[in-house]
């Protein structure tokens, strides 16, 4: 699997209704369900089932739930070296567990399903930079 491959599956969804919890490409997804989607177009059936999850942002103390689960299945890398493909996790307010995820497109923009819109390509602006908190990249990436 390409660098390539993996922007071209996620640009596939741009336009995907924002759906907490969903995962289905056209008819909804959010930012987990994104990358799950991804993963299963281009490497197969997900590793594990995803237990349900709430929508809010501020959930200090609960742990890096997402990022424990991405670590599981996905490379851990340095968010400096994050390149085209990788998945960026975001920490949204200090102190809070990181809730939001993104797939890299370009050195400047991501792919990510935006709350209350849909899937979109944005600008990896500094305000997005600051909140990065982990960085992985899909197994079997050349």
């Amino acid at each position: 699997m390409t660098r390539g491959e993996i922007v071209a599956a996620a640009r596939g969804w741009i336009g995907t209704p924002y759906q907490h919890q969903a995962s289905v490409k056209g008819a909804g997804c959010d930012c987990l369900g994104l990358v799950r989607g991804v993963w299963r177009e281009l490497i197969g059936p997900e590793p594990e089932q995803v237990q349900a999850y709430g929508a809010l942002w501020r959930l200090a103390g609960e742990g890096e739930t997402l990022a424990t689960g991405a670590a599981r299945h996905m490379i851990a890398i340095e968010a400096a070296q994050a390149a085209e493909g990788d998945v960026l996790i975001f920490r949204m307010y200090e102190h809070a567990e990181a809730r939001h995820m993104a797939i890299l497109s370009g050195p400047q923009h991501m792919i990510h399903a935006y709350s209350g819109m849909h899937v979109v390509e944005s600008a990896l602006s500094p305000w997005w930079r600051r909140r990065v908190a982990f960085a992985f990249a899909f197994p079997g990436v050349r």
